[in-house]
């Protein structure tokens, strides 16, 4: 549930980005970032690799404004793609109140993509939350590439309660 500052009058948000590697939640933060004016949005927070690869999160803070009276933040955060920092996906999704599930659409990830949903699922279990519970969004990213998989296939495979195993 957002946190609420009734003395300060804060609304925060969590929101967490989940996905495979390298299939583009880094990439989100980064345009949103660049889309936003310096004094609605805190500096992007990326701890990478070398070879660019979010080690443990990034993060981006932003200020939208007063709504009620309230000032309203929102904390994004993205999740470690790699199943070795699982430890690291499981703790940054504790308290989220919403997920961005950033499927990619390349065809080759298919088996990686339906993975990292039931890794989701079951990192929410531990902190007893459901996808029925946290609103979560479905984003197809990568359409643009030829070996992009089709939209009615990603649906019927990802947009479901309970995800297929192989």
């Amino acid at each position: 549930m957002a946190l609420l500052n009734m003395i300060d009058r804060e609304i925060t948000c969590k929101i967490v980005y989940y996905g495979t590697g390298l299939g583009g939640k880094t990439a989100n933060l980064r345009f949103i970032h660049s889309q936003l004016a310096p004094s609605a949005r805190t500096d992007l927070i990326s701890l990478a690799t070398e070879t660019e690869r979010t080690l443990f999160f990034d993060y981006l803070g932003l200020d939208l404004g007063q709504v009620q009276g309230f000032k309203t933040r929102f904390s994004l955060y993205t999740v470690p793609g790699q199943v070795e920092y699982n430890a690291s996906r499981k703790l940054i999704l504790n308290g989220a109140d919403g997920i961005i599930f950033v499927a990619d659409s390349d065809s080759m990830r298919r088996k990686e993509n339906i993975e990292a949903l039931q890794n989701m699922i079951q990192n929410m279990a531990a902190y007893k939350m459901t996808i029925d519970s946290v609103p979560w969004v479905l984003q197809y990213n990568k359409r643009d590439l030829t070996s992009a998989m089709n939209v009615t296939q990603m649906e019927e495979e990802l947009n479901i309660r309970q995800v297929p195993s192989f």
